[in-house]
């Protein structure tokens, strides 16, 4: 059952953390803490991933505002993605930087629940829109309708759903289903870990299991069938086929194992100070998950974005003034529905064609059927094998597929 949360109004309840005379907010049991030299450290790591974490995503948001090629569906996902991590650099890590300058939190008890409010639901805003935006892929490769790529609608749903989710599972603590208090040595807020009450538990088993067990299993399924699918086209470049799959294989790895290095630590610590001892983490082991954590926001550019090629290009234009090398990112957003209706053309007239003559064939007519083939088998091949762009963008078609694939990723 959700009970009402009264420790707010309580002057010193037992178990509570209450703020001393200098604003600062301490517990009512004794709390170990860094040592002036560990605040330092911790310190400067905010200082650095709040800088970086900054300029990285401005710099995303200023260039998908400049170049109009980059306004793209599956690049509103990026972007989205770029505004929660730029939020949590403005709002949420200037005052955990100034708490351990200090050693202690600094706003209060109002400023701890903000805090800790603000940061929960902008990192599930993150975790949750890494997932939409690996089905987004996989859905856009595998169903051709979804090619084009001035339809906005299924990534503004995307977003729109990742920005409710993330609310609808941090608002609970501040109406009584949990709550939210210090973290680790005291110089950051988030949701309680420590309290062992089936209040408290419940909410944590829940949020580990739909805002970070869900969102991972939907982007190994994402990117793992995606993968498979690209494995199992052929073009006749073979070696140009190999070397896309490596690239793709590569990402998808470099993704997962990113998203594992900068979340699963802080699940971890957080169910091992749910369920262990109460003292079973010290404070420099409890600060770090939360730095990896923070890390994500500088590590979501470089991997999602500045590896974009599109990206790149623009990049490299705003920084010498100069027009984006023309390629594939000025094509028009159309072309891959367009080459995705010449193939499918090219196959109902296949099938649609008037059976051949049961008469023995001449060798006339054996040498204009082979010259046929060999006219319409590099036009299929070079429409289906269109170079794309993003980490899981790689797409290729046969002569006669069982299943065309389709992006609008583009190099």
């Amino acid at each position: 059952m959700i009970v009402s949360n009264g420790s707010l109004g309580c002057a010193r309840c037992p178990g509570e953390e209450t703020t001393d005379a200098s604003g600062g907010i301490t517990d009512s049991l004794p709390a170990t803490s860094l040592s002036p030299t560990g605040h330092l450290v911790v310190a400067v790591c905010l200082g650095c991933i709040g800088t970086l974490g900054f300029l990285s995503n401005f710099l995303v948001l200023a260039l998908f505002c400049r170049y109009r090629a980059l306004r793209t569906p599956m690049n509103l996902l990026l972007a989205s993605i770029s505004v929660s991590d730029l939020l949590v650099s403005v709002l949420g890590t200037p005052f955990s930087f100034a708490a351990s300058t200090q050693g202690r939190w600094l706003i209060g008890r109002a400023g701890c629940v903000w805090y800790g409010f603000i940061n929960a639901c902008l990192g599930i805003v993150s975790l949750i829109s890494l997932a939409v935006l690996s089905y987004e892929r996989y859905s856009t490769m595998m169903v051709p309708n979804m090619a084009d790529g001035r339809d906005f609608r299924p990534a503004l749903g995307g977003i729109c759903f990742s920005w409710l989710y993330s609310i609808a599972w941090t608002v609970p603590p501040l109406l009584g289903w949990s709550r939210y208090g210090p973290e680790g040595p005291g110089t950051t807020c988030s949701v309680d870990w420590k309290t062992q009450t089936p209040n408290n538990i419940s909410y944590i088993i829940s949020l580990f299991t739909f805002c970070l067990v869900l969102p991972f299993a939907v982007i190994v399924y994402s990117y793992g069938k995606l993968l498979l699918a690209v494995r199992q086209v052929r073009c006749l470049s073979t070696v140009v086929t190999r070397h896309r799959e490596q690239r793709v294989l590569v990402m998808v790895i470099i993704m997962v194992v990113c998203y594992l290095v900068c979340w699963l630590p802080y699940g971890v610590a957080a169910l091992l100070a749910t369920f262990g001892p109460r003292d079973l983490l010290s404070p420099e082991a409890s600060i770090m998950p939360s730095l990896l954590a923070k890390f994500s926001t500088v590590v979501n550019p470089f991997i999602y974005i500045f590896m974009n090629k599109q990206f790149h290009r623009c990049f490299r234009a705003f920084f010498s003034c100069s027009a984006p090398e023309r390629g594939s990112t000025l094509k028009t957003f159309s072309r891959p529905t367009k080459t995705f209706r010449t193939v499918r053309q090219e196959r109902d007239f296949q099938v649609s064609a008037p059976a051949p003559s049961t008469a023995a064939p001449t060798p006339n007519s054996v040498h204009e059927a082979s010259q046929g083939a060999n006219h319409v088998a590099p036009s299929s091949v070079n429409s289906g094998c269109v170079a794309a762009d993003g980490p899981a963008a790689e797409t290729a078609a046969e002569p006669e597929p069982k299943l065309i694939l389709v992006a609008h990723y583009r190099e």
